[in-house]
């Protein structure tokens, strides 16, 4: 049978440039050529742990589990290629999924690697944004952005970057054989500095800007960069220069609001990023309730400056909706979102007080139905309230949502969410969250949201796309590059999950959940005592000896050091006890496997699938449980959770 083998990689391709015309005029020179072509590959794609998968006359196509020993292999390739005899060579590299097999390789990965390299020219080495994104902590290798560019036969076009380093070509972007694609569709806009007197009015200069931000985010071919990533500049006196590089956009959208009383003036400036330059800028003083108006002048002025055009419906519909004619219930839910955007219990729940007090005040007021579905959903898989209670409520904010306004995505992912972690409803699940991207396909939230339904279908390398378009639109999001360092830890890549999770750690050294990939990374890899410390500067930053004892306790019994384990899971059984409104059933669950005690773990399992506890859908895609898959009670239990298949 011709077994298909699928992996995420790097995809390198090399050709020699005119080596037709060479064998026409020197056959035996360009014989010679070939043969140091391919002798110089194998041993550099072998030392950098890669692979050749094909030759074809004067090229190769070779994979590698990391693309930062890609991106070096080419380099070391270009390097000694360049010595005499010297062999000019075109190299493209993209990361993506690749398909191979007895009759060959094949995979929408392949194709743009290719593609890619036959922009190049000979001595360079060209690579996508996908493998610049990967680069970017990598002090020793950098690169240099030629433009966005269509590729025969791919959807959208692709971000292409040349790596800069000792005799290594920049191609001429005149000598690039490509279409490039207007690069000038692409912003940030800039949270709004609040000028009131009081200011306490903060919430209202965000909430103006989050709405901008959505807007434009919905409108077609307009690149947006998402709200974490726009807030991290929040307070600081970067130059937009600066900003526009670290977020690889060509205009910032910046302004302020003065609100007292009934009257606001909102100032609002569009920069090129390349050099400053203004290119439109607006003062709008109006009555409080002209509110949305202002906005979507603003964006559809904005809308307008960043295309050519804008279709017929688009030209006359509202970019953003009056959802309410009260001012009063309006600020009240902006305080509301205010509160949600600090993402923490506390604030949290803040938050739902003042939504639920908005809805009060005005019932068929839309936002706060869908705020609230979204608040309940983060407080079941939190823990903040057990799952049997958080997500009901949720299910029934997000409907309420649907019958005042079905156009808002917030309440399609947090009705998926509903779906595919506690009713266990996968197709229904689904079907939500392709509504929510085609609601707001710029939104980072919801390709953060759908890699979880494709890493609970065992669609890893899926998963890991998805993630990896929520990382490019929200690059400072520090939940969202946890989860893409999770994605390549889910994929077997251990050693990206580990630097991209020093990357979260870079942002915030205190961030836990970035400690505790980490950890499992380093596990994976060998490094067993480099994880263990790991999580116990978690637990210390956590401030509580209960915290992170799972973690600490199955670490500690798959190294086979069982005395300590066992105190970790004494630990554990105290804090059942003492958090009794958090369910720790899978903990014990996971914890009872590693201590091979698998009729314990099982009472545990069971306890957890009548609880309905979503974590269980992602359990048989982790790599350190392979083993339960050899366990037909394990099977079974997938098999009423409804997420086994054949091939998982």
């Amino acid at each position: 049978m011709n077994k298909q083998i699928r992996m995420l990689a790097g995809i390198m391709f090399t050709d020699i440039v005119g080596y037709t015309a060479m064998m026409q005029e020197n056959e035996k020179l360009a014989r010679t050529l070939r043969d140091k072509h391919k002798q110089v590959l194998e041993r550099v794609v072998f030392e950098h742990q890669g692979q050749i998968l094909q030759y074809y006359g004067d090229g190769t196509l070779s994979i590698f589990g990391s693309v930062i020993e890609a991106v070096n292999a080419a380099i070391r390739i270009q390097q000694e290629l360049q010595q005499k005899p010297v062999i000019p060579i075109r190299i493209g590299i993209h990361l993506g999924d690749v398909v191979y097999d007895d009759e060959g390789v094949f995979g929408d990965g392949v194709n743009v690697a290719s593609r890619i390299e036959s922009l190049a020219v000979g001595g360079s080495v060209l690579i996508s944004d996908k493998v610049n994104d990967e680069l970017k902590n990598q002090k020793s290798i950098h690169s240099l952005f030629l433009g966005s560019f269509e590729l025969k036969n791919v959807k959208d076009p692709v971000k292409v970057y040349a790596v800069e380093a000792d005799g290594i070509v920049i191609p001429d972007p005149t000598l690039i054989r490509g279409k490039k694609v207007d690069k000038k569709k692409s912003i940030a806009v800039l949270p709004f500095v609040n000028m009131s007197p009081d200011p306490e009015n903060e919430y209202f200069s965000d909430g103006i800007t989050e709405e901008i931000l959505n807007a434009l985010s919905k409108v077609d071919g307009l690149l947006v960069t998402s709200r974490t990533s726009s807030f991290a500049f929040k307070g600081t006196r970067k130059d937009i220069r600066e900003i526009g590089k670290q977020l690889g956009v060509q205009s910032v959208l910046e302004g302020s609001v003065r609100k007292q009383g009934n009257k606001v003036r909102i100032t609002a400036q569009l920069i090129t990023t390349n050099d400053g330059y203004h290119q439109w800028s607006e003062t709008y003083d109006r009555d409080l309730e002209d509110i949305f108006k202002v906005q979507d002048e603003i964006s559809r002025t904005i809308a307008k400056k960043m295309r050519e055009k804008l279709t017929a419906e688009e030209g006359h519909a509202p970019m953003i909706k009056t959802p309410t004619k009260n001012m009063e219930v309006y600020n009240i839910f902006l305080r509301g979102r205010f509160y949600w955007n600090k993402w923490n219990p506390e604030s949290v729940k803040k938050a739902v007080e003042l939504f639920r007090e908005a809805i009060e005040i005005e019932p068929e007021f839309a936002y706060p139905y869908a705020a609230l579905a979204t608040c309940y959903v983060f407080m079941g898989a939190t823990g903040i309230l057990r799952p049997k209670e958080a997500y009901p409520l949720a299910k029934s904010y997000a409907l309420k949502t649907m019958e005042i306004d079905s156009e808002l995505a917030a309440s399609h992912y947090s009705l998926a969410l509903v779906k595919l972690f506690y009713e266990w409803d996968f197709k229904e699940a689904e079907l939500e969250f392709r509504k929510a991207v085609s609601l707001s396909p710029g939104s980072a939230d919801v390709h953060h949201v759908f890699y979880l339904f494709y890493l609970s279908q065992g669609k890893k390398e899926l998963a890991l796309e998805e993630i990896q378009l929520a990382y490019n639109q929200d690059p400072f999001n520090l939940p969202i590059i946890v989860t893409l360092s999770e994605g390549y830890f889910f994929n077997e890549n251990y050693s990206e999950s580990l630097r991209i999770a020093n990357t979260a750690l870079e942002i915030d050294p205190t961030f836990r959940l970035a400690l505790y990939i980490k950890a499992w990374a380093l596990f994976a890899l060998g490094k067993i005592d480099d994880a263990i410390s790991t999580v116990k500067h978690a637990q210390n930053l956590a401030g509580s000896e209960l915290k992170a004892v799972t973690q600490l306790g199955i670490l500690y019994a798959k190294s086979g050091r069982l005395k300590e384990a066992k105190d970790y899971l004494r630990k554990l059984k105290i804090r059942s006890v003492s958090e009794k409104d958090t369910s720790l059933n899978l903990d014990f669950a996971l914890f009872y496997f590693a201590l091979e005690e698998n009729d314990k773990a099982f009472e545990y399992l069971e306890k957890a699938f009548e609880e309905r506890l979503g974590g269980l859908i992602f359990i048989h895609q982790n790599p350190q449980y392979k083993k339960l898959f050899e366990n037909d009670r394990f099977i079974d239990l997938m098999r009423r959770v409804g997420v086994y298949n054949e091939n998982s």
